[in-house]
């Protein structure tokens, strides 16, 4: 699949590659596994050679012996020995006193399983050269809570030492779109819906499905519920190193949100025992939830929901992990027949998610939100608020146009407008005919 987007950070990255031909720069970025961070950064620079560094789980001095390789090959620079990364990682600081070089270090979290003393030390070599040094670093990571840890954390020896930070998200509606229309041309809404609920805008899954079928709806489901598929065991693939040994807590949290058990009371209530941990660590600690409001509701409202950001897991724990036991003894079928028989309804909820994430792609609002009222009842699918020029646009979102009822959102709204009584009001359907 070729490069897409990214303009925006390609731009930022080359703005810091020329700030570093001043002083030394060092970059982190995060982002979730398979969202592409690696292609961008290897895309990215153009100025001056770039070394690639990948931390994988091996001997440390098996990992010097590579990146001294790398060195030796892009630089044409003889290095010597070195065994521990400490000293290699002084002997390229100082390189770069008279070199200019972009290094990558990919994976930078693992050194907390390979020598968590990596860290301070490099604090002590970046502290003393840092201002000799041309060098473009970019310390790179996909385990979302360890790299927050290591650079977020007054405690920790790499805390305040980074001069960009960069969190890389899943490609824009828009992007889905292109990718899409280049592997079919002739592609439905119904395809582009389920190309948006299986991929999230992720790009190793967008090219997976992009080259194993024709990317209609059915071929995509197919390819997620073929023998070896790939995606059987990618949620647990992507999570395994976050959550560590307690890993069944948290998936059975998800699972129930995924299922739409998303409020806290209701999940407690089925896991038999507290959850406010685990939900306080998902939201904060591994930014995989949201905690929601309805709109005009006060922070620290009890009417609070939980929703899975990311489309693919949500996916994953609503279909895969739920009915694993069936998945294990080989039953793909009887899986797949539960996906087409809750497709309706599973699909009208990212079709939601689709045009509230389009509209804030539009940068024209101060505030998207849903509402609900005390009683979880009258529902308004999105309330888009534009503080400046005073205007509240409440949308109805369903599969079929048809169905949409715009005389009943009024009525639904009326308790909004009465608290906005100066503000301008519009209602819009929204349906599959506008994706």
């Amino acid at each position: 699949m070729r490069f897409y987007n990214r303009t925006s950070e390609i731009e930022t990255l080359r703005r810091i590659e020329q700030k570093a031909e001043k002083t030394a720069q060092m970059t982190i970025m995060v982002g979730r596994r398979r969202v592409g961070k690696t292609t961008l950064l290897k895309n990215a620079f153009t100025d001056a050679p770039v070394l690639y560094f990948f931390v994988a789980k091996k001997n440390e001095v098996l990992l010097c012996e590579e990146f001294t390789r790398e060195i030796e090959g892009k630089l044409n620079e003889p290095v010597g020995v070195f065994r521990e990364f400490s000293a290699l990682f002084k002997y390229i600081m100082r390189l770069s006193e008279r070199m200019r070089f972009t290094l990558i270090i990919d994976e930078f979290q693992e050194f907390q399983q390979i020598n968590k003393s990596v860290f301070s030390d490099m604090q002590n070599i970046w502290d003393s050269t840092k201002d000799q040094s041309h060098i473009n670093l970019v310390l790179c990571g996909s385990i979302f809570s360890m790299m927050k840890r290591i650079f977020e954390n007054a405690k920790e020896p790499l805390f305040g030492r980074a001069t960009s930070k960069i969190i890389l998200h899943p490609f824009d509606t828009e992007t889905v779109k292109e990718v899409l229309f280049d592997h079919n041309a002739d592609y439905q809404n119904e395809d582009l819906l389920a190309f948006y609920m299986l991929t999230g805008g992720v790009a190793k899954y967008m090219e997976l499905l992009a080259m194993s079928s024709t990317c209609t709806k059915k071929t995509m489901l197919d390819s997620v519920f073929e023998d070896g598929s790939f995606f059987l065991d990618e949620g647990r693939a992507v999570l395994i190193d976050e959550f560590g040994k307690d890993y069944g807590n948290y998936f059975s949290v998800l699972s129930l949100i995924a299922s739409s058990r998303t409020d806290r009371g209701m999940i407690e209530s089925i896991l038999g025992k507290p959850v406010g941990g685990f939900l306080d660590r998902l939201e904060k600690e591994y930014g995989l939830i949201r905690r929601i409001r309805p709109f005009m509701a006060k922070e620290g409202s009890r009417f609070n929901k939980y929703v899975i950001e990311d489309n693919f897991l949500n996916f994953w724990f609503r279909f895969i992990y739920k009915y694993r036991s069936a998945i294990e003894i080989g039953n793909l079928h009887y899986v797949r027949d539960i996906v087409e028989r809750d497709y309706e309804v599973y699909s009208g909820l990212m079709l939601e998610k689709y045009f509230r994430t389009k509209l804030m792609e539009t940068h024209q609002f101060s505030d998207i939100q849903g509402y609900w009222d005390r009683k979880g009842e009258n529902e308004i699918d999105i309330v888009a608020v534009n503080e400046m020029t005073k205007e509240i646009v409440f949308y109805e979102v369903k599969r079929n146009r048809k169905k949409i009822n715009l005389s009943l959102l009024k009525q639904k709204s009326a308790v909004i407008v009465q608290a906005y009584p100066s503000f301008k009001t519009d209602y819009i359907a929204l349906s599959m005919d506008g994706m």
